[in-house]
């Protein structure tokens, strides 16, 4: 079972630095076939890259636009002191001399004043690039770049205006080289990035492999020992929840092989009386055969065959059953319990005609497999009647414990169940001292108990008022109103 499960999937490579290969998946998709430490290291490094190149970009914007701003401070600065001078009436007389003197001290700039009232500019022939309207009476600035220079316009409301420009190569060129050396650490980061990744993905898929080789093993040579667990971490979790399933993997195996060990152990014995008293029959029943048997002796044989064919056809229903409990389909409808009960009721006392059956149940319903269900009451009704004395009573009663449950009570007038045994009668095949001289498979009350549990219930064994058996079943449900009940 586990070697097909593991053949089925599509295990890990073997070998992590395989080349990469694509597939169409069966969805039409493309399946890539890259290694799971490929894929962990170039998705790392693409993270580290985007982080990288985020934190590259915001930088060199954040710088270049910090150096820009400081110059248009600069700038501004010394376009207010000019025009402060440039006002003055003093001044006009020297306006040249100021400007070329500002020149000297300001290397890289170049100017150009416009006094009040005059219509032309003395310094620098400046282009501004865009459009200069000042209002009068109102101070008006604006700055521009134009062919490699930082450019402030400025005018003070009173007809003064001063150009400054100022020559951005210098601070381009700074600009540029932060650019490059930024350039090369996200190039160094990324190359660091993707070293670690493959650092980080062996490390992290160390345990990994070893989980994968133990579970190779474990498809190569059936051996279902559980997987050395080491930490505390994901892959330990994982390593112990492989553990469980291999844990309940050899229980499920144990289990089918004591059901197939004690199945054929409990078909043989039937098997082999039957066979023995056919022989006798057909030895006494031969041509030229003195018969030594007298007619009763033949009659009771033929009904000791009958007995065994009855036997063995109710052990081979009972492992039907079994093995249907044990199958994965479901079946989910709602089942009246009380209805189940009281046709389970007609089954057995056809059999049992000198067994009364006192019945005090309710109206309720439970979403299960109603067959199963039926089943499950029938072998508690059967087992009941057939441990009652005759002229005896059952007793049938349910009774609402909570909302959601109700319990359901059979109890008998036999000789009961001892306490060291209430246990084992629920195993498969167990019968007790007392029952090996009564007829059964030893798989009623087994498949009882995993139909009750599978519908969500559970099971228990009490005595009852007169000393026999009471069994105590607890099932889920809800009531169910009589004027919406259907009619028997």
């Amino acid at each position: 079972m586990l070697r097909r499960a593991a053949v089925a999937q599509e295990p890990l490579s073997h070998d992590d630095l395989t080349p990469a290969s694509t597939a169409v998946g069966p969805n039409g998709g493309i399946v890539t076939h890259t290694p799971l430490r490929w894929r962990l290291a170039i998705l790392t490094a693409t993270v580290v890259a985007v982080a990288v190149g985020a934190v590259t970009l915001v930088t060199y914007w954040t710088v270049s636009s910090t150096l820009t701003a400081s110059v248009d401070v600069e700038l501004s600065q010394k376009s207010s002191l000019l025009i402060d001078r440039a006002s003055e009436p003093l001044q006009l007389v020297h306006i040249g001399t100021e400007i070329e003197r500002f020149k000297s001290y300001n290397p890289g700039s170049r100017l150009a004043v416009s006094p009040p009232g005059w219509t032309s500019s003395r310094g620098d022939n400046i282009r501004l690039g865009t459009d200069f309207n000042p209002v009068p009476g109102e101070y008006f600035s604006t700055f521009n770049t134009v062919g490699g220079e930082r450019i402030i316009a400025v005018n003070n409301g009173f007809g003064t205006t001063v150009v400054l420009a100022h020559d951005m190569s210098s601070t381009r060129q700074l600009i540029s080289t932060l650019g490059g050396i930024l350039l090369f650490i996200a190039a160094m980061g990324i190359l660091l990035a993707i070293a670690a990744g493959m650092v980080v993905a062996t490390a992290g898929l160390s345990p990994l492999s070893r989980l994968q080789r133990a579970v190779d093993y474990v498809t190569r040579t059936d051996d279902l020992r559980p997987i050395a667990v080491a930490g505390t971490d994901e892959l330990a979790q994982l390593t112990r929840s492989f553990n469980a399933m291999l844990e309940t993997l050899q229980q499920s195996r144990t289990q089918q092989a004591q059901l197939v060990a004690d199945a054929g152990h409990e078909l043989k014995t039937p098997l082999t009386s039957m066979r023995t008293n056919i022989e006798l029959i057909m030895m006494v029943n031969r041509p030229g055969v003195v018969n030594t048997m007298s007619d009763a002796d033949l009659r009771d044989m033929e009904r000791d065959v009958l007995a065994q064919m009855s036997e063995l056809s109710t052990l081979i229903g009972d492992l039907v059953d079994l093995a249907r409990e044990d199958a994965p389909e479901r079946i989910n409808e709602p089942v009246l319990l009380e209805e189940t009960i009281a046709s389970s009721i007609e089954r057995v006392r056809r059999r049992r005609l000198d067994v009364d059956f006192q019945t005090d149940t309710l109206p309720w319903v439970l979403d299960g497999d109603a067959f199963a269900i039926g089943r499950a009451t029938l072998n508690l009704l059967d087992n009941a009647a057939k441990w009652s004395p005759p002229d005896s009573t059952v007793r049938v009663r349910m009774t609402q414990i909570a909302d959601d449950r109700i319990e359901l009570s059979v109890a008998d007038s036999g000789p009961g169940i001892n306490e060291d045994d209430r246990e084992r009668v629920f195993e498969r095949f167990y019968r007790s001292p007392e029952a090996r001289a009564m007829p059964g498979s030893g798989l009623g009350l087994a498949i009882v108990k995993q139909i009750i549990e599978r519908h969500g219930g559970s099971i228990r064994i009490e005595e009852s008022d007169d000393g026999g058996t009471d069994m105590r079943v607890e099932l889920p449900g809800r009531p169910v109103a009589d004027d919406v009940r259907e009619p028997r």
